[in-house]
């Protein structure tokens, strides 16, 4: 089970790596993509470590059970929030 976990971790990396690298390139000025690239691993850093925090304190005060439940919820709500916003662009995209 952990090397098929990891095997789909490591798909998932190559699937959207190069997709975001390709975004940024594209949406940047060229003479601000090393910035483009730097602001967007921080973020993505920024972001890791407090999600570690936060599952680190869950954890600790709730326990394993509790913390990848609180996973799931998290990713349900990503999935909820990013269904909405495509409900509205495809809206958008439509009046158009």
């Amino acid at each position: 089970m952990l090397a098929i976990g990891i095997a789909l971790w490591g798909l998932h990396m190559g699937f959207t790596q190069g997709l975001f690298a390709a975004l940024i390139a594209d949406a940047a000025p060229p003479q601000l993509r090393g910035t483009a690239f730097g602001i967007f691993n921080l973020a993505g850093g920024a972001a890791m470590l407090l999600a570690s925090v936060i599952a680190g304190l869950l954890w600790d005060h709730f326990g394993p059970a509790f913390t990848f439940l609180a996973g799931a919820a998290f990713s349900v709500a990503a999935l909820i929030g990013l269904h909405r916003i495509s409900i509205e662009t495809a809206a958008r995209i439509g009046r158009s």
